[in-house]
């Protein structure tokens, strides 16, 4: 009677851990969108022939994950949730968070990987159909811009995160996207409280036009080192936001309510 009973918790977990590898990677290849139902529970058990506490125990694994929303009641079923980028900004704020991190410490992060961006920006052989026009309709609008402080603001922060998205890295554009999403959110946050920081200034802005100006540049020219020396030099100006020399902790709740 023994040796049935050691078998079934064996078997168990693994019949559970390989249902979820299923449905993972069908979640992942989107074999189902976003917002769509997973088959009703009573299907999957047919469907990989095990039982159904095994199809609960690996849609628990997927909840935890955030890949699906399991409602349980007469109207029940698991909401499939693709991943996306926006939530990685979210879990990296709520990590940084945890730890009692500063916002400089998220821009200083950001100051080392966007000039890896804008090379790669400038190393794309498609660069003139998917990257300039991008970046110079940015510029050519904060250039217009230059009698409304806020206005330049959104814009000149538009820049990096188009930088960043048109890069044609991945990788890059989840992480550095993350970070900046996650800066953003701390700037809203702090809302009037600061003002524009060094942006209030017309020199300030006029400067920092003409320094997106010349990453641009580079980048139109495929210059990869021009353009990630350009935007390097652009990180290190100076003039800071005034947020960053108070002392301020990352907070993930602005990128949640966003």
């Amino acid at each position: 009677m023994a040796e049935p009973r050691r078998t079934e918790q064996r078997r168990s977990p693994r019949l559970a851990e390989s249902v979820a590898d299923s449905l993972r990677a069908r979640i992942l290849a989107q074999e189902f969108g976003d917002g769509d139902y997973l088959p009703k529970q009573e299907d999957l058990v047919r469907e990989y022939r095990v039982s159904l506490p095994s199809v609960r125990e690996a849609l628990r694994e997927l909840e935890t994950e955030g890949l699906v929303t399991v409602q349980r009641g007469k109207v029940g079923g698991s909401i499939v949730h693709v991943p996306r980028a926006s939530k990685v900004a979210y879990m990296l704020g709520l990590v940084l968070e945890s730890r009692g991190v500063e916002v400089d410490d998220v821009v200083l992060a950001m100051s080392q990987i966007e000039p890896l961006c804008a090379r790669a920006c400038a190393l794309r052989s498609d660069r003139r159909r998917t990257v300039v026009p991008v970046l110079r309709r940015i510029v050519d609008e904060s250039e217009a811009a230059m009698d409304d402080p806020a206005e330049f603001a959104r814009l000149a922060r538009h820049f990096h995160e188009q930088v960043v998205a048109t890069c044609g890295n991945e990788t890059f554009i989840v992480l550095a996207g993350a970070l900046e999403s996650l800066w953003t959110g701390q700037v809203r946050a702090a809302g009037d409280r600061f003002g524009f920081g060094a942006f209030e200034h017309l020199e300030t802005r006029e400067h920092s036009a003409k320094e997106h100006r010349e990453v641009l540049d580079c980048i139109i020219a495929g210059d990869g080192d021009g353009a990630e020396r350009a935007a390097r030099v652009h990180e290190q100006a100076p003039g800071r936001h005034p947020l960053l020399d108070k002392g301020f902790r990352v907070s993930a709740s602005p990128i949640r309510d966003a």
